[in-house]
């Protein structure tokens, strides 16, 4: 088999319609897809259950319900450990999920509790968590228009808004303290839809609100996820954005892939232009994860 480079790493993706209402395929042939785009390391995260005020209107319509999302979650838990452990001559698969910060009350100990979950044998059920933020005041951003628009006129503007989301990225990063922070600047993906420009997202005031949240990832030691996903999504670049990728690399803050696949056929999508993407904006190496012989995660620095 040739060679494959240690930057062929994906730290955020992995979502299967096996355990995910949005995604398609099973998780197995997301691993297959891993295999077949010769990456090196692969780290699957699904997304952490929600509460029943938080469902998506397509998990509602197809009758699913918060105990389904637990037992669904539950499942998945020993799925991946049991395909981590096939799939380990092939690939480094490692095992995590997507935080979630709903409820905002209590979101953190139900996160803090799924990564420290053990399986019956003793041995850590996940090797790492992606933060991300989804949410702002309890609304979703990332799903529908409408109610994107519902947080920026809860917000009193979209100034308010994007200072509020990014003061949430560093209270999630704060609290919960993920190895990885997933599309930093999610804010971009549904303002065109709404009128906005992305410009209107990247005023001085929101720049520095943004600093604020590349602080705390810095303070914490978490790396941030180079999400192509914002290239599928309809944007010019992945997330973040050039200026974000350059201000997280003056401060030294580290980078990692993540192709946040949903499907079989999106697996490996964006990486090469991604490898590039990075290196136009100055940075030459990523950071990847890797689980030792003895389950501990290891971080190592690879060369673009």
């Amino acid at each position: 088999m040739k060679e494959r480079p240690c930057w062929r790493i994906s730290l955020h993706g992995g979502h299967s319609g096996e355990f995910c209402d949005h995604a398609e395929g099973m998780l197995r042939e997301m691993l297959e897809a891993a295999v077949a785009a010769r990456y090196h390391t692969f780290g699957v995260s699904e997304h952490a259950p929600r509460p029943e005020a938080f469902l998506y209107e397509e998990e509602r319509a197809l009758g699913w319900n918060a105990e389904k999302l637990i037992a669904d979650f539950h499942r998945y838990m020993h799925t991946i450990n049991t395909l981590a452990d096939a799939f380990a001559p092939q690939l480094m698969v490692l095992r995590g999920f997507e935080a979630e910060v709903v409820p905002q009350q209590t979101y953190v100990e139900t996160m803090r509790n799924l990564r420290t979950r053990q399986l019956e044998n003793g041995r850590p059920a996940f090797d790492y968590m992606v933060g991300s933020v989804h949410y702002v005041y309890e609304i979703q951003i990332d799903g529908s228009p409408e109610n994107y628009r519902k947080a920026v006129e809860e917000c009193g503007g979209v100034v308010s808004f994007a200072k509020r989301y990014y003061a949430q990225v560093a209270e999630m990063v704060e609290a919960l303290r993920p190895e990885v922070v997933g599309h930093l600047d999610l804010i971009r993906k549904n303002a065109r839809a709404i009128g906005l420009s992305l410009e209107a997202l990247e005023t001085p005031e929101i720049r520095a609100a943004a600093e604020m949240a590349l602080e705390a990832i810095r303070a914490y030691g978490a790396i941030l996820d180079l999400n192509t996903a914002g290239w599928r999504k309809g944007l010019d670049t992945p997330y973040p954005a050039p200026w974000l990728v350059q201000r997280a690399h003056a401060m030294d803050i580290p980078f990692c892939f993540g192709d946040d696949s949903h499907r079989p056929t999106e697996v490996g999508m964006g990486l090469r232009e991604a490898r590039l993407y990075l290196l136009r904006n100055g940075v030459t190496h990523i950071m990847t994860l890797e689980r030792s012989e003895d389950g501990s995660l290891l971080r190592r620095r690879c060369p673009l």
